[in-house]
Order: C-alpha cells, then sequence, then structure tokens
C-alpha cells in the first residue's frame, strides 16, 4: 500500500515500516534494534548546518520514513566531516498517530549513517518527538483539559441543581436529564479504579482467526502485522477464512502467504457470514486460547501478548482489547468516529471491566479460552430470531453467551488494535442502524440476566438501555413541544448536551493528547440530530435479519 503523500495533501493513516526482527522480539536471545515504530511517509524538509568552511548551508530534502527518535532522508548531499544539523519540518496529519500531530518542528539531529551510494541518510534527534511533547505541548494539552473538565463538571453540577429545583416544572426532561449525567459520570468515576491485569507468567500457545469478506486492499497488511507481532512463532497459529470474497481479496492473501507460508487458509465456495468463519478457524484450532480480528484490524506488536495477560485469573472467560480508527484524519466523519471509539473503549469499556461484565467484546480484536469457546458455539452459532438465523450481532451475541453463565469479560487497553471505519454518511448510517439493532436485540436478551452481576452493574446497564430508548422522545419534546406550547427555549437543552460533549473531548485530549477532540462535541450534535433517529426505525424492525452494511 502506497502511504507517500506531498506535504499539503494529507494521508488517510500511519504504515508501520516493519523490523525484519520484529518476530523475534519475543525470544531471549534477540534484542530489537528499533527504539521506535517507523512509518513510511514523504514530505519535505529544511536543513541547516555548519560546512567545513564555516559557512552557514541551507538545503531542503524529503522524509521517506519517520518515527519518534529520527528520519531517514532523501535527496541530498551533507558533506562527510559533517554530522551535527538543525531540521524543520510539518508532519502532515496521517503520515503520525495523532499524538505526534502538532505543527512545525525545529530539532537538533546527528547523522547516523549514510548510504554508500550517497543521497540517503538516517539522522536522529536530540531529543525526541515524544520526550520534547512531554515537556512542552502535551502538558499545554494536559493541563488545558483539566481546566476545560473542571470548568465543565462545575457548570454540569450548576445545571443539575437548576433541573433539581425546578424539577416540578417540567418533570420528564429534569428527570431525563439527571439521569443522563448521573450515568455519564458513572463512566469516568468506575473507570477511574480500572487496573491492568497482572500478567501470565508464560506465553501460551494462541490461535488468530480472522474471516475475511471482500477485503483485497487490506487484507494484506492485516496478515503481515499478524505474523509480525512480537509473540514466539512456534507458539503462534494464525488462520485466515477467505469467506467467499469475490473482489479479488484470495490473489492478496496468496501474495501474503507467500511471504508467511506458515498461514492457514480456509476458503468457503460462497459467504456463509462470520460467525461461520469464526467457528471453522475454532474447528482447526491448536491454541490455548482463540483471538478473533477483523479483516481490516492492524495488530499492535504487543497486542497479542498483552491480550492474552487477563486470563492469568482462572475465571476470565474471554478479553476484549482496545481499538483506535486507523483512517482518523480522512474527513470530518472519520475524525468525529475517532474521538467516539477511544472514548468507548478507555471510559465506557474500562468502566465495565472494573466489575468483569464488559457488554460487547469488539471485533477488531478478541480473546476466549478455547475451551469456553467451544462450549456455547452451537447455540450461539444456529442463533434464531422469529425463526430467522442471525446474520449480524456475531460479537455481542457471544459475548451476551458468556455473561449469562456468569463468566468474567475484561478489556485490556495495553492490547491494541487500529480499524478502519466508514468514511462516507451512507455506509455509516447503514452500519449504525445494524449495530442499534444488534444492541436493542442482545440487550432485551441480557435484561434476563444482568441483574445476577454486581449491583452498579446492573443498575447502569439497565440506564443504558431505557436511556436511549427515551432519547428521540426527550429531544422532541425539548426542542420543539416544550418551545411551542410553551414559549421556552431550548437553549438549555441545548447547552446541556453542549457540555456533557465537552466532558467526553476533555478526557480524549487528556488521555490521547491529541488536537481532534473537538470533534467530539461535532460528534455528540451528529447524533442528537441525525442518528438519535435511528432508533425508533431500529426497535420496529430488530428481527430483520439483512446484513445492512454489504451489497
Amino acid at each position: 500500500m502506497n502511504n507517500e503523500v506531498e506535504s499539503t495533501g494529507g494521508v488517510d493513516y500511519p504504515v508501520n515500516k516493519l523490523d525484519r526482527r520484529r518476530r523475534n522480539l519475543s525470544r531471549p536471545s534477540v534484542s530489537d534494534r528499533r527504539k521506535h515504530l517507523r512509518y513510511f511517509c514523504n514530505f519535505p524538509l529544511t536543513i541547516r548546518y555548519v560546512s567545513g568552511s564555516g559557512e552557514n548551508e541551507k538545503v531542503t530534502a524529503r522524509v521517506t520514513d519517520i518515527s519518534e527518535g529520527g528520519l531517514m532522508l532523501d535527496g541530498l548531499e551533507i558533506p562527510d566531516g559533517v554530522s551535527e544539523l538543525t531540521i524543520e519540518f510539518r508532519v502532515p496529519p496521517g503520515v503520525m498517530p495523532e499524538e505526534f500531530v502538532h505543527g512545525g518542528w525545529e530539532l537538533k539531529a546527528f547523522v547516523r549513517f549514510r548510504h554508500p551510494s550517497g543521497g540517503k541518510y538516517g539522522v536522529e534527534f536530540e531529543e525526541s518527538l515524544g520526550k520534547r511533547l512531554a515537556r512542552t505541548t502535551w502538558v499545554r494539552l494536559r493541563w488545558g483539559s483539566v481546566l476545560f473538565f473542571l470548568f465543565t463538571i462545575s457548570a454540569i453540577l450548576v445545571m443539575k441543581y437548576e433541573n433539581f429545583y425546578f424539577f416540578w416544572l417540567d418533570i420528564p426532561i429534569f428527570l431525563y436529564s439527571l439521569l443522563v449525567a448521573s450515568y455519564l459520570i458513572s463512566r469516568f468515576v468506575f473507570a477511574s479504579f480500572y487496573r491492568r491485569p497482572k500478567p501470565l507468567d508464560t506465553l501460551p500457545p494462541i490461535t488468530v482467526v480472522a474471516p475475511v469478506f471482500n477485503e483485497r486492499e487490506h487484507v494484506g497488511r492485516m496478515i503481515t502485522q499478524v505474523m509480525e507481532s512480537a509473540y514466539p512463532a512456534e507458539l503462534l497459529q494464525f488462520i485466515v477464512i477467505n469467506d467467499g470474497s469475490t473482489d479479488g481479496t484470495e490473489k492478496s492473501i496468496e501474495e501474503a502467504c507467500r511471504k508467511y507460508p506458515e498461514v492457514e487458509v480456509i476458503t468457503f465456495p460462497k459467504s456463509l457470514g462470520k460467525r461461520h468463519g469464526m467457528s471453522a478457524g475454532a474447528d482447526r484450532a491448536r491454541g490455548d486460547f482463540i483471538v478473533f480480528i477483523d479483516s481490516d484490524s492492524f495488530l499492535d506488536p504487543d497486542a497479542l501478548k498483552n491480550i492474552v495477560k487477563p486470563f492469568a485469573d482462572p475465571e476470565i472467560a474471554a478479553v476484549t482489547g482496545h481499538c483506535d480508527v486507523e483512517n482518523a484524519w480522512t474527513n470530518v466523519l472519520t475524525r468525529m468516529q475517532a474521538v467516539r471509539y477511544y472514548v468507548a473503549f478507555k471510559i465506557m469499556k474500562a468502566a465495565e471491566s472494573v466489575f468483569d461484565s464488559v457488554t460487547c467484546l469488539s471485533g477488531p480484536l478478541a480473546a476466549y479460552r478455547k475451551d469456553v469457546f467451544m462450549s456455547v458455539r452451537e447455540a450461539w452459532l444456529n442463533q434464531t430470531f422469529f425463526g430467522k438465523p442471525a446474520t449480524f450481532g456475531d460479537d455481542r451475541s457471544l459475548t451476551n453467551s458468556l455473561l449469562e453463565l456468569g463468566y468474567k469479560v475484561v478489556y485490556e487497553d495495553d492490547s491494541r488494535t487500529t480499524t478502519i471505519v466508514p468514511d462516507d454518511h451512507r455506509t455509516f448510517l447503514r452500519q449504525q442502524m445494524r449495530w442499534k439493532r444488534s444492541w436493542f436485540r442482545e440487550t432485551l436478551r441480557g435484561m434476563g440476566f444482568m441483574w445476577k452481576r454486581p449491583p452498579l452493574m446492573s443498575i447502569s446497564f439497565y440506564l443504558g438501555f431505557i436511556l436511549p430508548l427515551l432519547g428521540p422522545a426527550v429531544v422532541v419534546r425539548s426542542l420543539l413541544y416544550v418551545p411551542m406550547t410553551q414559549h421556552r427555549s431550548p437553549l438549555i437543552y441545548i447547552m446541556g448536551v453542549f457540555l456533557m460533549s465537552c466532558l467526553l473531548s476533555c478526557a480524549y485530549l487528556f488521555l490521547k493528547r491529541s488536537r481532534l477532540w473537538f470533534y467530539g462535541i461535532l460528534f455528540c450534535f451528529y447524533y442528537m440530530f441525525v442518528l438519535i433517529w435511528q432508533l425508533p426505525w431500529a426497535v420496529l424492525t430488530f428481527s430483520r435479519t439483512l446484513w445492512g452494511t454489504r451489497s
């Protein structure tokens, strides 16, 4: 995949330049020669140095790959006696992870590599980008986010006091407002108690299963990043399920397998769906744990090592990892989703994990004890609604099967992956409709047993079901009915939504250290004016079995 762009063009997402020795990292006799992940790129920079004659020279070059600690340069000549440089550049959005995209840079650097044929150089920063940001931009961002967070909380408390004081003037609106604020703030409180588990003493044999359908563009990179994971090769089995793809995905898989012949491939003549793909992979799995990933999931090098850590607790049946948006820089829609995904995992799933009751193991990265998965597989595989096979909501349904039996289901925020999200509104809205139908269907199912979980978790679960269902009616009452019949301004309600969105965005700014935080506010209003109106239709049509996103 070509991720090279001009500095004015921007790109969708970073593409790692993988270390050839990456798979050996878990072997004690071999060390990684790279301190930081490197990313392909193609943007200009300016170099200043003092020549041997004492003259100040200024030249331009192009950056071909970048890391937190240095650059690879092309298209220039640096005299042999020169080793110290001053470099100026601006990282285009999408070239590196978003926390490193913070305006222009002027840094001291040293030449560490010269290509024998000339023209290409490797330079190391005197101070890494992370350290520089940690004492400058990130300090300001963190203090700014803390102050903004405290201001937002104060404003919310003032508004909720008014809601309580004038409660009897408009009981439905004020009751809903108080419950929503309590629910949201409780997420932050619960998430603050999240702690990473103690790891296993030794790494177990695992099987990674990736069902694939029409992912010609991404499947090669997905396979590469699994096979280049920092996990012992002798303990890693990787199975790719080609679920009847018709777009040339099979050729992309074959190309990847020429490089990694140990990858096992199962091909369905026609598409049977994700559940059947997962089941077929489980049948062939040799590992003690099965890790399921999506076809557009791009694992961090340590993702597999970290996803198995919580299994040190024998009562934990499954673990979900942390998922970020890979193509966050594409447009406004993907940027909004980037904030939403991060908060959904880092706050919402972390809060549920405190009670060992994560309600949905994420499709991009989730691990299961093989014996537990096999014990619920048949019922899950043959799940029906109104006599029709269930064709979506696979991950949430499988999670329900575990929670219903009393198993612990947790979140591991050190196990990270990224995924490609829809970048056009039509595809995004179809995806959201499918998710809302599965959410409604599986939450109805969960209502029958979630009362058995810890009390605070149970209350949160039922509130998390009731409040969204009431949302459309509350919006209509606040924005239309009350202004038209009682001649009261809807600005107070809109301000309440704004403050709640600021709360989420503050958390993103504090934890992620990214200038995309503002898009969290936009997403909350996008939800209020667009997405919330999908819910009534999703409730009325939740028994439909159409996939909803695929053509």
